[in-house]
């Protein structure tokens, strides 16, 4: 799954791309970009993790990496 699917998938679980950034903490025009560009800032991963449950390692792997420290490949994002 792609980042930028990712956020789609967090967008339709809050139910806007308004309701995603007031759950994160941030803009709606950060949620945006985001989706637009689709990568995520670490901040943000950070955030959506919090947020939306999704791991920072799917949302940012450049940063996080793509396995949690004990080898794991972190578990698919709940997506309703």
């Amino acid at each position: 799954m792609s980042v930028r699917s990712l956020i789609e998938a967090a967008i339709k679980d809050r139910g806007s791309e308004a309701k995603l950034a007031a759950a994160c903490g941030v803009s709606q025009a950060a949620i945006w970009k985001a989706k637009k560009a689709g990568r995520v800032s670490p901040r943000l991963a950070i955030k959506m993790e919090g947020a939306c449950g999704m791991s920072r390692r799917l949302l940012c792997p450049e940063i996080f990496g793509t396995t949690a420290a004990n080898g794991d490949t972190p578990p698919e994002p709940r997506v309703a």
